[in-house]
């Protein structure tokens, strides 16, 4: 159960979140439980919308935007991401059933994937404390100093929506997922 109230609709969130939702019901068309509950404050939302827009149309692509916030929700334990990003990698990003699985567990089957994967993984881990050798791997990997920047702007994104889901107990509305046995 949620800690604080979800707005049942876009009328009753605060009137400062209103254009937002409305954004959010036109993109998606409907308006998922993470962005109502966060809508109990409008800036957040505007930051949080802000930030994934802008991340959207960056150097990464939706396959390797996704992997991430998979990786990110499973290191933070947030349920309701791991719902959220299993139902967006599947009928979005078009990734399998098992590319979704390897991405919980840190990797991913495409060779270049998985460094980032790996990388965004010790970022959440090591709060951003990465070794030189850490960071060599995405180099060496192909990654260019946009998308380095970027892989660090999605683990804070999807570490942002993992922390407000769990601290306010956002209740889960995409098809549940399994959890990972060790």
């Amino acid at each position: 159960m949620p800690r604080i109230p979800t707005p049942e609709s876009i009328t009753a969130a605060p009137a400062a979140s209103r254009a937002s939702l409305e954004g959010v019901n036109q993109l998606l068309g409907s308006v998922p439980n993470l962005f109502r509950i966060t809508a109990n404050s409008p800036k957040t939302l505007e930051g949080y919308l802000g930030l994934n827009g802008a991340l959207s149309q960056g150097a990464l692509n939706a396959q390797t935007r996704e992997r991430i916030a998979l990786a990110v929700a499973e290191v933070n334990g947030c349920h309701y991401c791991l719902a959220a990003h299993q139902y967006l990698g599947s009928n979005l990003a078009k990734l399998s059933a098992a590319e979704i699985e390897a991405n919980r567990r840190g990797t991913s089957s495409d060779e270049k994937a998985a460094v980032a994967v790996a990388f965004a993984v010790k970022i959440v881990k090591n709060r951003g404390k990465v070794t030189d050798a850490d960071f060599q791997a995405v180099r060496t990997a192909g990654y260019t100093d946009e998308e380095i920047v970027e892989i660090v702007g999605h683990v804070a994104l999807n570490t942002l929506t993992n922390y407000i889901n769990e601290v306010l107990g956002t209740e889960i509305d995409f098809p549940g997922v399994e959890t990972l046995v060790a």
